[in-house]
Order: C-alpha cells, then sequence, then structure tokens
C-alpha cells in the first residue's frame, strides 16, 4: 500500500518547481541522484558533530536539550518528515519550548526554506505538545543560524500547501514549468522537462 501522506520536503520542493512534486509521486521510479544531492548529505552529516560541540549561542538560548534527525509524522496534516535538529528549552523563567533547526547547505534561506521550517514546527507542536514560536535555517557555508518567526500566516501556507501538492498528485498531469528557470539546470529532472530545456 501507497503511504498516503506527504514528506515535508514535498512542500518545499512544491514551492520552487511543482514538476519536482509530480515526478516524485506520479513517476517515483525516475527519480537520479545528483551529486549536489550527495555533497548536501555529507555536508549534512559532518555539520551534526559540530553542532554537538558548539553553544546553543546560535539561537539565542542559554540552555537546552538536542535533538537530532528528529522522526515525526501526522495523520491529520497528512505529513511525514525528519527535522535535522530540535532544541527541548526547559521551563525556567518562561514556559517549556521547542526550537527548530534545518542545516541548508546555501547562502540565503529562502521562503521555500521557511515553508519547510513552518511545517516541522506544526508536526513538533503535534507529536510533543509544546510551543514552537520560532525556527532557525543554519546557513552551511557562512556558519550562520538564520532567525524564522513562525507566525500564522505562515503556518496557514503549510495547510494551503499540503492541499495544493494532493491536488496536484491526484490530478497525474504534469504542471507547467517554474516562472523562474534558474534552478532548472541543477535539477535531477532536467532531462525530462524538454519543453523547458
Amino acid at each position: 500500500m501507497i503511504d498516503p501522506t506527504l514528506e515535508v520536503t514535498d512542500l518545499r520542493q512544491m514551492q520552487m518547481c511543482a514538476r519536482v512534486v509530480w515526478y516524485r509521486h506520479c513517476l517515483p521510479a525516475i527519480r537520479p541522484i545528483t551529486s549536489l544531492m550527495e555533497q548536501g548529505t555529507r555536508h549534512h552529516q559532518s555539520e551534526v558533530g559540530r553542532e554537538e560541540r558548539r553553544s546553543l549561542q546560535s539561537y539565542g538560548l542559554t540552555e537546552g536539550e538536542r535533538f537530532f534527525d528528529v522522526p515525526l509524522r501526522s495523520e491529520r496534516l497528512g505529513l511525514r518528515g525528519r527535522v535535522d535538529l530540535v532544541v527541548a528549552v526547559p521551563c525556567r523563567a518562561t514556559a517549556a519550548r521547542l526550537v527548530v533547526v534545518e542545516y541548508k547547505d546555501s547562502e540565503q534561506a529562502g521562503p521555500h526554506m521557511r515553508l519547510q521550517l513552518a511545517a516541522y514546527a506544526l508536526l513538533l507542536e503535534e507529536a510533543w505538545a509544546l510551543p514552537v514560536i520560532e525556527g532557525f535555517i543554519y546557513l552551511l557555508p557562512l556558519r550562520r543560524a538564520e532567525r524564522v518567526p513562525l507566525t500564522p500566516t505562515l503556518r496557514r501556507k503549510v495547510v494551503q500547501m499540503v492541499q495544493a501538492v494532493h491536488t496536484a498528485i491526484a490530478r497525474e498531469q504534469m504542471p507547467p514549468p517554474p516562472k523562474s528557470r534558474a534552478l532548472c539546470g541543477q535539477c535531477e529532472f532536467r532531462r525530462f522537462c524538454n519543453d523547458v530545456v
């Protein structure tokens, strides 16, 4: 039986190019693995070791417990994923809370990354019953954490994007190409989009 839940990364991809999500779900056997994908995996794995040695100051925290590669799933949202880092902040002067962190091999945090972070926050709140009011995108090349407030607007966007992805998959019709073709040259599916490249 096919798992009806989406991966959080599908939401990020949908915001960049709906075709990537369509290929992944409607033609799953053709997905190639690129050298950039492999490089990202290696950078992520090496970052975990560095993170264990770093203070929490990058995230504006003085204390907290780190949890790495946390698997999450929500039947209600129809989403699953694995978040890079969760910091559980204990109850001291304020209420206990969670902080979500995603490592990115990028020099800037785009809207698609913020959406992914918000999706993980919703999954965490449901699974751990603690609030997530902010998250961070850790930009690996810059060794810098960028704060992302998890606003109601961003949270609503996650729910809307889940619906959009389900609709695109159910139609089984190739979506139009992205408005900007800047990323097409590095896309693992570029050879299948003959109308674009």
